[in-house]
């Protein structure tokens, strides 16, 4: 089979019919994305391919360094200050060696839907793409707006703290016609969950400041964050997003929390008791609020982050040095949290994401136990991060397919602080496509291009867009 043909990761003909007559050129709702939202606005061409690919100091796509740093490029050629040109013969030579890991279909498929440049990237092949690659990034059409616009996104949300601002969201709200898609805030309430890392103080002091409410007792965060919540409502905020590497459930009275909160604020040490009892009343806080207002909350879960501690403490975090977490029993601390919310009835629609896939279907299954109130109001999240692979969507697909009802999936999401991802979605619907296919082949779903051609549509789109409501 040719590389990266029409038929690319299709290999029956219904597979083939669905794709090409019914996934291929729906829209796409960029509902969880790292794309930096003064980048959107500022909308600069960026110098070289390097830059937008690569990375902008320690900014970037660490799927990509992970591979780079292990074919022994040096870290200067990373993150660092090496020459932009050497960064890329870097990437070259590292693509090279990468067959069968998705970012070999990945690179080459962004250079073909972007560039148009088939070639395959080598160390021999990477002067001409370099050359012709920059060039096309000096044009209109390589602009981020149009990088956006061109990929058919219809609304792109951004990962934006509590405390944010949101100027760049609002100024972009006013250029919603001329760019073709919406700008919409997600809020990631990363930094409140922290409470054990140094700088909670101060960022309490932060919240505070911008939501007006003094920050001195649970009670007041609670306020503070309705406060916020508010506000990214307004601003067309329909989602949230945790970030729960670890967790167990734990309840705390309110001067427990109190005491807990006064530890934090001061950058006392905290028990692994105190830590957990203060993220499961944040949570239940969280549930309640994503209830109240009809948004979507999202859990990544069980990640374990920055195992090298040294280039943590050099580079920060989101560089590069993550891996699967190993907590068995998350699922079941999850099962203690959702079954408290549920006597409050404050269970909101709600995706789970985990990084481990021993983990998925558990999930999927703990979820039916929950559902209630409208359609699929709780599904298992698309294959995420190390699970994003030809096998780890099809694994998914099944998992959903065979405890709940596949047609109702939100589809897939971006994740990526890169303009030039957007390729992922295709990728996505392809396996979706193949999956379908091949039930059809088995004589396990009807032979019927129609109906199941209006599932892949609103697997790729149709159901994100009525179940967000970001069009509205």
């Amino acid at each position: 089979m040719q590389f990266l043909a029409d038929d690319f990761l299709l290999d029956s003909p219904m597979a083939k019919n669905l794709f090409e007559n019914y996934a291929k050129s729906m829209p796409i709702i960029d509902f969880h994305c790292h794309l930096n939202p003064v980048e959107i606005y500022e909308n600069k061409n960026y110098p070289n391919i390097t830059k937008i690919w690569l990375n902008e100091g320690v900014y970037g796509d660490h799927y990509k360094w992970r591979l780079m740093r292990a074919n022994g490029v040096p870290e200067r050629l990373i993150t660092g200050d090496g020459d932009d040109y050497d960064k890329f013969l870097a990437w070259a030579e590292t693509i090279e060696k990468s067959l069968g890991n998705p970012l070999y279909e990945w690179t080459h498929l962004e250079l073909r839907r972007f560039f148009h440049i088939n070639d395959l990237l080598s160390r021999k092949t990477a002067p001409d793409i370099w050359c012709r690659a920059n060039e096309l990034l000096q044009t209109p059409r390589f602009k981020p707006r149009n990088l956006i616009k061109n990929s058919n996104v219809k609304v792109v949300c951004t990962t934006d703290d509590p405390a944010s601002t949101l100027k760049y969201q609002q100024l972009l709200k006013a250029d919603e016609g001329e760019n073709g898609f919406r700008t919409l805030p997600a809020m990631r309430p990363d930094k409140l969950m922290q409470i054990d890392r140094d700088g909670f103080g101060q960022y309490l002091t932060e919240l505070a400041t911008v939501s007006g409410h003094k920050i001195a007792h649970f009670s007041d965060l609670k306020v503070a964050l309705r406060q916020r919540f508010d506000y990214f409502n307004a601003l067309g905020g329909r989602l949230s997003d945790q970030s729960l590497l670890t967790y167990q459930f734990i309840e705390a009275t309110e001067p427990e929390l109190d005491a807990i909160l006064t530890k934090g604020r001061q950058n006392q040490a905290l028990t692994e008791r105190e830590i957990n009892q203060y993220l499961t009343m944040l949570l239940e806080q969280l549930m309640q609020l994503n209830t109240q207002f009809d948004w979507t909350m999202q859990f990544h879960i069980n990640s374990v982050r920055d195992l090298n501690r040294p280039m943590f403490e050099q580079l920060g975090p989101d560089t590069g040095y993550d891996a699967v977490g190993m907590q068995a029993d998350i699922v079941g601390e999850l099962t203690k949290l959702c079954t408290r919310m549920q006597t409050q009835q404050a269970i909101p629609k709600t995706i789970f994401y985990s990084l481990n896939d021993n983990d998925w279907m558990q999930l999927a299954t703990m979820l039916g136990a929950f559902q209630a109130g409208g359609r699929q109001r709780l599904q298992l999240g698309a294959s995420w991060w190390f699970n994003d692979t030809a096998e780890g969507i099809e694994k998914q697909l099944r998992i959903f397919a065979q405890t709940s009802l596949l047609p109702n999936f939100v589809g897939m999401l971006t994740d990526s602080r890169s303009f030039l991802s957007y390729p992922r979605h295709e990728y996505f619907r392809r396996v979706l496509c193949h999956f379908y296919g091949q039930l059809v082949e088995q004589g396990r779903v009807p032979n019927d291009e129609a109906m199941l051609g209006k599932v892949v549509q609103d697997i790729a789109y149709n159901n994100a867009k009525d179940y967000f409501g970001l069009l509205a």
